[in-house]
């Protein structure tokens, strides 16, 4: 069974990091330490991975069916807010349910709301999942969620093929149908877009930081949502493509620890001065 056999290679393919516009690399191995080995991808992995496409706009004008079975335009889930998008299909026996879990998990640590906030949107690019799976998928991880008035910020989508290739090329998400086992071979990621369906982050493998989904949305809002704390975050931690997480800048954080001395100094001068200056009018009165 292919879910099986490629447990090691979803492990390699979870832990993607990219350069834009270049194929995400696996994690450091033993041939990758060594040049004189050859790395060996499996002839059901090839072409198979995650390829970065920062600020690629993705086609809004391509149509999917709801839960309900609805026809909508990508674009109705563009309008102010930023979007988290999931490319799975629901069909998966093991990893996209993997991916799924994790993006709850993560939003329940987030206080930003779907739906208020942002959209979050999963995609299935199995062309043989239908609204009624996508319906179960959805209760499944509004109830896991939890979090009250929230459900309409939630949306589990599935298509035909004419309107998943173009979307998943666009995001640069590249898998491979198996037709012996009606499996899919792919890697795990999650993006976040701007509210015009610009890919603005990629946050790869099945467990996504809170902090980087939070500063990832607080971004692609153009700090429309979050608060003065986020925005310092910001100034102190920046999205690496290469790993797809956000990590400290040691120059900032060296600004803001020399902005921070400099107000304790001054803070520190000021009261000594103010204390100087009330002692001195006492010994003039006392003179007086």
């Amino acid at each position: 069974m292919l879910s099986k056999l490629l447990v090691p290679v979803f492990i390699w393919a979870s832990a993607l990091s990219a350069q834009p516009g270049q194929p995400a690399p696996v994690q450091q191995s033993l041939s990758m330490r060594d040049p004189s080995l050859k790395v060996q991808v499996p002839a059901a992995l090839q072409g198979v991975g995650i390829e970065q496409k920062l600020d690629q706009q993705i086609p809004l004008t391509l149509t999917f069916r709801d839960e309900a079975g609805r026809p909508v335009p990508l674009s109705s889930f563009f309008h102010g807010k930023p979007v988290l998008l999931a490319p799975v299909y629901y069909r998966c026996p093991m990893l996209c349910t993997e991916v799924l879990n994790g993006v709850v998990s993560s939003l329940k640590a987030v206080t930003f709301d779907p739906g208020r906030d942002f959209e979050v949107v999963s995609i299935s690019f199995d062309p043989k999942d239908t609204p009624d799976i996508a319906a179960a998928k959805k209760e499944n991880y509004v109830r896991r969620y939890g979090r009250a008035n929230t459900a309409n910020g939630f949306h589990f989508l599935s298509g035909d093929e004419a309107n998943i290739k173009p979307l998943m090329d666009a995001l640069g998400f590249h898998y491979k149908y198996d037709p012996v086992t009606d499996q899919f071979a792919h890697a795990s990621a999650i993006m976040i877009l701007t509210p015009e369906g610009r890919i603005s982050r990629y946050f790869y493998g099945v467990d996504y930081a809170p902090r980087d989904v939070r500063l990832g949305l607080v971004e692609a809002s153009a700090n429309k949502i979050g608060t003065p704390v986020d925005e310092a975050l910001l100034f102190c931690f920046h999205y690496d493509p290469s790993t797809g997480k956000y990590g400290a800048i040691a120059v900032n954080l060296l600004r803001a620890a020399g902005a921070g001395f400099a107000l304790l100094c001054g803070t520190f001068l000021l009261v000594a001065w103010r204390r100087d200056a009330r002692s001195g009018r006492h010994i003039l009165r006392r003179a007086g």
